[in-house]
């Protein structure tokens, strides 16, 4: 005799089964009906480029998006956050009473805290002055009084990033003089803003770039998983130079490359690179060329990498031993000259045949 129960329960589980099959059918042909839109634009002093599966531009959002980030983070807008703490005036001044902190502000600058301590300082957001003293900053100084080791020594007395401190939502300075530069977190930080977005939408395939710094999900408009190219470390001020090293699948991670063949100049015969080494108060002359690192989130990668090529490649290498979370790949100079490539055991899936 069949027990009616069981026959409704089986029954159920049938067109429950049947709705999932149905259902998912339906969302894979609404998929592939649904358009990819791509987004171009300026950002930060840089280029953004987005790729998104959805049946609307959202480029307007997008804008507004990074809009809020670089009203926070921009040390080039007059009126961000950052901007009004770097011009305050008086090095204990509760800065929150004329520039009250943002949530954009607050967690970059956590964020950032963190990373400095993580790295022994290879990573530090009051580095400004004396990237404003190399000519790579924001308040770029004469280029004829450069290169002095007195007066590099005596702005490293105001950088640091233990001179400055973040608390009940108030910033305070050790030394008037110190100021922010964020710009080695902040594409990152935007990129992952975008994308959070994004995601919110219910977008999953998608990729944000902002600068060379990536967050990706899901799959690419041919159908296939997001890629993108490390360009080989060739001196490049103009940006023209398209030569790859290798490719890398990148489909549900978060880049970021940081390296010295884009930003430098040369002066009496020497090279002067954009990474400055706030140790030494002088741009570093480690054989690493370029570090491309994926990290949970794209700000963390931007600051990583930025880091390392700070710290070397060796003291990269003992960093990323203690966080395995983080993967990197390295292209340095030997002895010779000659170009070599370091990488991380679990990013070697990630590189394409």
């Amino acid at each position: 005799m069949v027990n009616t129960s069981e026959h409704k329960l089986t029954l159920w589980k049938i067109l429950f089964l049947l709705f999932l099959i149905f259902g998912s059918v339906w969302i894979i042909c609404k998929q592939k009906d649904t358009p990819y839109q791509t987004n171009h634009g300026l950002i930060f002093g840089t280029v953004y480029n987005i790729t998104y599966q959805y049946d609307k531009d959202l480029n307007d959002e997008i804008l507004q998006v990074l809009n809020n980030v670089d009203a926070s983070l921009s040390p080039f807008n007059d009126t961000s956050v950052i901007t009004k703490i770097n011009k305050d005036a008086h090095p204990l001044h509760v800065i929150s009473a004329r520039a009250p902190l943002t949530e954009h502000f607050t967690e970059v600058f956590r964020l950032a805290e963190r990373i400095s301590k993580e790295t022994d300082g290879g990573f530090d957001i009051t580095v400004a002055p004396l990237v404003n003293y190399w000519g790579f900053g924001f308040q770029n100084a004469d280029a004829d009084t450069r290169d002095n080791r007195v007066a590099v020594d005596s702005i490293r007395q105001f950088v640091g990033y233990r001179k400055v401190h973040l608390s009940n939502n108030r910033i305070t300075k050790d030394d008037a003089r110190l100021m922010l530069d964020c710009s080695a977190i902040a594409k990152g930080y935007g990129a992952d803003m975008v994308a959070r977005h994004l995601y919110d939408k219910g977008i999953r395939n998608y990729m944000v770039e902002i600068g060379g710094e990536i967050v990706s999900h899901g799959i690419s408009p041919r159908r296939i998983p997001w890629r993108i190219g490390v360009t080989k470390p060739v001196d490049d001020s103009l940006s023209v130079n398209d030569d790859v090293q290798t490719m890398l699948n990148v489909s549900d991670v978060c880049l970021a490359t940081s390296g010295n063949y884009r930003k430098f100049y040369y002066k009496n015969g020497r090279k002067y690179a954009h990474t400055i080494d706030p140790a030494t108060g002088f741009p570093v002359q480690h054989n690493i060329l370029s570090a491309t690192v994926i990290a949970p989130s794209c700000a963390e990668a931007d600051a990583y990498a930025t880091a390392f090529m700070v710290m070397g490649a060796e003291k990269a290498k003992a960093i990323l031993s203690r966080h395995p979370q983080l993967m990197a790949y390295f292209i340095c100079s030997d002895a010779k000259g000659r170009n070599t490539v370091w990488f991380s055991p679990k990013m070697k899936s990630l590189i394409c045949k």
